[in-house]
């Protein structure tokens, strides 16, 4: 991190500029971890335009201010709000969201996110779905929203789904934390660099030549990363592919409780804490997500789910519990698996006519 990121108050919250060969985008809002309001989405889609546009840019750099993370998410508070008077803040924010994820897949120059610190959702659509993704020993990686009454979004499902076996099913739902080497498992990272040789990596993607190839600079950062090999939730894959093998809640929730193993009981206890409805839509578009074949069509399914889930009293009591209030302690609706009905889970996977979310591009 540089010396200008700590200044928050003078500067803007997010800030774009070329430093050498590369495009730097700094998400700046480190008192909030970097949380993204819809003004940095559309300032990050800007940014994208003119560093395209600019043939001294060969690279792309997304970095996060301040010693804490990369960003920790969306604005969910701002969100709250506006779903609380059936506002449109959930329609507009992840419309331009989504579309900008998929750009940042397709990206046509190379694009390196820093991932250090806290990642999580919004935070992992603007990095996950680059070019080159790296990770440090500080780095904590979540999609924790079925704890909100959602489910993992941003192309969450696009990339959870491909996880080896069901680790990304075991996150998704659990949103539980992946440190550096399981995210790089996971599908979520590729390289593992420690924090201390970021700087030194930065100076050399500011010095790359224009027209520099993803392949040179994959061997730039290879160049920098630990190689490291131990990955913890490898070790428990067996388990996890167990448990999480099944496409019914109900089964997964069975196959835990059958289970009377230290691990199988906290797992358990962990989603107990979550909407049950949440899980059940999070479960069935994980699954549809092994289906697709673009990321493009997992992020309209999904966000065809978040309009729904914006109108939810699960959303609202989620973020009452977890971010408001912060008791911890939400009444989902309805309170337990076996009362969610296909009734209340239709909703979230029907088509939504001229709202429905278009790319530039054929999926």
């Amino acid at each position: 991190m540089t010396a200008a990121a700590a200044v928050a108050g003078s500067e803007p919250d997010l800030i774009a500029r070329r430093e050498g060969a590369a495009g730097v985008i700094r998400l700046n809002r480190p008192k909030a971890i970097n949380a993204v309001t819809l003004e940095m989405f559309r300032d990050v889609d800007k940014a994208l335009d003119a560093f395209e546009a600019d043939a001294a840019v060969g690279v792309i750099l997304l970095e996060g201010a301040g010693e804490r993370g990369l960003c920790a998410g969306g604005d969910i508070r701002a969100l709250y709000e506006s779903s609380k008077v059936k506002g449109d803040l959930g329609k507009i924010l992840w419309r331009e969201e989504y579309i900008l994820n998929a750009r940042i897949a397709k990206f046509p120059k190379p694009y390196v996110s820093f991932m250090d610190g806290i990642v999580m959702g919004g935070g992992v659509g603007l990095s996950a779905h680059s070019s080159h993704r790296v990770v440090t020993e500080r780095t904590k990686l979540a999609m924790p929203e079925v704890g909100l009454g959602f489910f993992p979004d941003v192309g969450g499902t696009w990339l959870l789904a491909r996880s080896p076996g069901e680790i990304g099913t075991y996150f998704g739902l659990t949103g539980q934390t992946m440190n550096g080497p399981d995210a790089v498992y996971a599908g979520f990272a590729d390289a593992v660099v420690p924090s201390g040789k970021l700087a030194a990596l930065r100076e050399a993607l500011t010095r790359l030549r224009r027209g520099v190839t993803a392949a040179e600079v994959e061997v730039l950062i290879d160049g920098f990363a630990t190689g490291e090999t131990s990955v913890p939730v490898a070790a428990i894959e067996p388990q996890i592919d167990r448990w999480f093998g099944h496409d019914r809640m109900q089964d997964i929730i069975a196959a835990l409780q059958a289970d009377g193993s230290e691990l199988a009981q906290g797992t358990l206890k962990t989603l107990n804490e979550k909407s049950p409805r949440g899980m059940v839509v999070a479960l069935k578009l994980l699954r549809l997500a092994r289906a697709s074949s673009s990321l493009e069509q997992c992020l309209v399914r999904e966000y065809r789910a978040a309009l729904e889930v914006f109108a939810s009293d699960d959303f609202r009591e989620g973020v009452r519990a977890a971010v408001i209030d912060k008791d911890r302690n939400p009444k989902w609706s309805p309170p337990r698996i076996e009362d969610v009905t296909p009734e209340m889970v239709a909703p979230y996977f029907a088509e939504i006519g001229t709202d429905e979310l278009k790319f530039n591009s054929s999926e």
